[in-house]
């Protein structure tokens, strides 16, 4: 029984490897990107601007130095600023978004934005070259430049990327905004707001492409663990919590990807055993890994279960499953508190409340994935603030987002001997009112004999 379980369990598992043929090359990846740049900034950033209240968005960063916005806003080949870069996104009255570039001649960008800059002061370009007929005829600082395009544009706001709540939002520098102040007049500095809403409605608002992309990129993910997770890359009494990490880091780097953080492969074992790094993988144990990658841009995140059986077992023991259905629930609890407008303080109380009604012991810290693992939208509770976060869980829950729906509720397992913390964590898109499961959830148990 136990052999032909073996190959039954090895048999069924795919290979990421099978993936690969629907793997862009980093060429194709560039033109998606670029497409998809276009599509976001006639389609997201309006919507965001008009909610945000701010007519006005400057983006402005030095080479090396980069607002974190910057490269969600550039074209891919775009890799750094150059020298001085400032972008100007401006709001106008019939719902479009006219976009500037105050920067030095670089093609690549001037392909997405209109070069305002043309006329540098005490600087060669060959600008005849460059701009013929279209240079501004007076000679001007870029600084001088971006107050002169503030005057003909004339916005009700200037908005500016400091943020005292999100790091994402919080992007120009100490001196930076010393020199843009320094150049403006005082009716244009009156005018100066945070653009907080607007960087983070940017950030974590995807559009239709992304959106559809993201479940098979998801799908990427599950697959990996599923394998990792597998008796094709567990030996029990031979692998290591190690191998098998180091096994999907390597994956993930060999599929072209980039992991955002540390993978972590764990196991706990009889009597709540907590064990990582190089320690064996025995029968009877339970794994847990947490993997997250970018492709296309957008991030992964992702927690399983994996159970060790014993030498006279099929499957895992009742009362462990049973356990993963109480996290499941949580699951199913917490997102049904998802509502458009909802904070994430309010979401997290909610959740929290409900699951305590029905006899769980929860834990959850859900955060919004994106551009970033830990991504720009409203915190949904962290690990040491059950009670609420102050400042991004006061945030809002705006159509069009994806979230990593992570948590865990503690059970007693007495097949484990203890009460065991039971942490999962799934990637959900919320669109039009519904959450979604991007290429869907754990609820059994990864196998291995």
């Amino acid at each position: 029984m136990g052999i032909s379980n073996q190959e039954f369990l090895v048999k069924d598992v795919p290979s990421v490897d099978e993936l690969k043929p629907k793997i862009k090359a980093w060429r194709e990846q560039e033109k998606i990107l670029d497409q998809w740049l276009v599509k976001r900034l006639d389609t997201v950033l309006p919507v965001v601007m008009k909610r945000a209240g701010i007519d006005c968005w400057v983006v402005c960063n030095n080479e090396y130095n980069e607002d974190p916005v910057y490269w969600t806003l550039t074209p891919v080949s775009q890799i750094t600023a150059r020298r001085l870069t400032i972008l100007v996104f401006h709001l106008k009255d019939d719902g479009t978004v006219e976009r500037f570039c105050l920067t030095h001649p670089i093609p690549i960008i001037t392909d997405f934005y209109q070069q305002k800059w043309t006329n540098p002061k005490g600087q060669n370009w060959n600008t005849s070259r460059l701009y013929g007929e279209n240079r501004y005829p007076v000679e001007e600082t870029q600084m001088e430049c971006l107050a002169r395009v503030l005057k003909e544009i004339n916005p009700e706001h200037i908005g500016l990327d400091i943020s005292d709540t999100f790091a994402y939002a919080d992007g120009l520098s100490h001196s930076l905004y010393q020199r843009i102040t320094a150049e403006l007049d005082e009716e244009q500095k009156s005018k100066i707001v945070s653009a907080e809403n607007v960087a983070v409605g940017w950030l974590e608002t995807r559009c239709e492409e992304e959106m559809a992309a993201y479940d098979d990129i998801v799908q990427i993910a599950h697959t990996m663990i599923a394998e990792a997770f597998s008796n094709k890359v567990i030996h029990p009494g031979v692998t290591t919590a190690d191998d098998v990490k180091y096994w999907m880091m390597e994956k993930t780097v060999e599929l072209g990807f980039t992991p955002w953080f540390d993978y972590d492969v764990s196991i706990t074992r009889y009597g709540n055993q907590h064990h990582e790094g190089d320690v064996v993988i025995l029968p009877g144990d339970m794994l847990h890994c947490d993997v997250g990658f970018r492709y296309l841009n957008l991030c992964t995140d992702t927690q399983e279960l994996c159970y060790i059986l014993k030498r006279d077992e099929l499957d895992a023991p009742q009362d462990l499953k049973d356990a993963l259905r109480t996290a499941n629930r949580l699951q199913e609890i917490t997102a049904g508190e998802f509502v458009e407008g909802r904070t994430g303080n309010e979401i997290l109380a909610a959740s929290l409340a409900k699951a305590k009604e029905e006899g769980i012991e929860p834990c959850i810290y859900t955060h919004p994935l994106g551009f970033h693992g830990h991504a720009a939208g409203p915190t949904i509770g962290l690990w040491d603030k059950q009670g609420g976060v102050p400042g991004s869980g006061d945030y809002p829950l705006y159509n069009n987002t994806a979230y990593s729906l992570e948590l865990n509720a503690k059970v007693q397992v007495d097949s484990f001997g203890a009460k065991l913390q039971m942490a999962i964590e799934s990637d959900i898109l919320f669109k039009d009112g519904k959450v979604y499961y991007l290429a869907g959830r754990q609820e059994n148990f990864h196998l291995v004999k």
